[in-house]
């Protein structure tokens, strides 16, 4: 648990060092009252949840240790409500119980923390209220659940279970077969019947498409991608997976990117055609060429990128926000966003 629930203090203490205690404190109580007899809490890990999110991969191996010398057989997070950095925290915590201890984890979040984009498909979170205004039903959910996995039981389906969804496909025996299923589920539908549906679809934001360009041998254009395409030796660390950022880079004087002087920070997608030639990721020597038949009026001369691989669309459509406010900036008429 994180500072303020092991009350140690709050943002002052932000960034107090990973230990613990045998001992049970703060939240773990009510734990330990909804378990009763059936579980025991054999120890507590506490870390300052700005000191977690800011030195992650430092502190996380520290926090795993301390864990692992408790000999648990169940580990529980938080729960974080919405609190993101405390989230993004427990997010790692069960992960790297469950990928590196083998010891099955669980956490509670309020389903619009940035942590359950981060961490939703990979651990077991129970949904919560945005405040610890929730925190009897949270560890009520978490308390039957860590006992179940506890004594390695399995979990039925997340609507069953009260789970967030991970977006895993299970097999199980059911009454009826499928044609009869879709068959109700349409006829449900048809008479305008409350039903639920097998296979949820994502919801995406609709964004109405920008005007047309008036003459874009007057416009000033930028190239933006989420191809990874950095120079060589990565100093500006962007990940290849689930980037934490974007970055820009100077092209000025460049004719065309040269073999050797970039690499691609991206495991999507086979890049030896862009080490080859970069300009097939940002085509640098078209946008040159246009620029001197008169066709656009200049190339920017700096080019902005992140890394798409498992991209979390929040925080995806905060770095575009960014980076758009970063052209408007710049008197950029108009971006070429490059997909690769």
């Amino acid at each position: 648990m994180n500072q303020f629930f092991a009350g140690i203090g709050g943002e002052e203490k932000a960034d107090t060092s990973p230990n613990k205690k045998a001992e049970i404190i703060g939240p773990g109580r009510l734990l330990q009252q909804m378990m009763g007899k059936d579980g025991e809490i054999v120890g507590t890990v506490i870390c300052g949840d700005g000191r977690f999110a800011d030195r992650m991969e430092e502190t996380a191996p520290q926090v795993l240790q301390l864990i692992g010398e408790l000999k648990p057989d169940m580990v529980v997070a938080g729960p974080a409500f919405n609190a993101g950095r405390y989230g993004l925290a427990c997010g790692r915590v069960c992960l790297d119980a469950e990928q590196q201890l083998k010891i099955p984890a669980i956490t509670g979040m309020y389903p619009e923390n940035v942590a359950v984009e981060v961490y939703g498909r990979d651990i077991l979170i129970v949904p919560t209220s945005p405040s610890a205004m929730g925190m009897k039903e949270a560890m009520t959910s978490i308390a039957r659940l860590a006992l179940k996995l506890g004594r390695g039981e399995s979990l039925g389906p997340a609507s069953l279970e009260g789970y967030l969804p991970r977006g895993r496909r299970m097999n199980t025996k059911v009454d009826k077969p499928a044609s009869e299923r879709a068959l109700d589920l349409l006829l449900a539908r048809i008479r305008k019947q409350t039903f639920q549906t097998e296979v949820p679809l994502p919801k995406y934001e609709k964004i109405p498409p920008p005007p047309a360009l008036g003459d874009p041998k007057s416009v000033r254009i930028a190239l933006v991608s989420e191809c990874g395409l950095v120079p060589k030796g990565n100093a500006g660390r962007l990940e290849w997976v689930r980037a934490s950022k974007w970055l820009k880079y100077s092209i000025e004087g460049k004719e065309d990117l040269q073999k050797g002087d970039y690499e691609v920070i991206h495991s999507g997608y086979d890049a030896s055609f862009a080490l080859e030639d970069p300009d097939r990721l940002l085509p640098v020597d078209a946008l040159r060429e246009l620029a001197r038949q008169g066709e656009i009026g200049s190339l920017f001369d700096t080019y902005y990128v992140t890394c798409g691989n498992h991209g979390i669309l929040n925080q995806m459509a905060k770095y575009a926000k960014e980076i758009a406010g970063d052209l408007k900036a710049q008197d950029v008429g108009a971006v070429l966003l490059v997909a690769t």
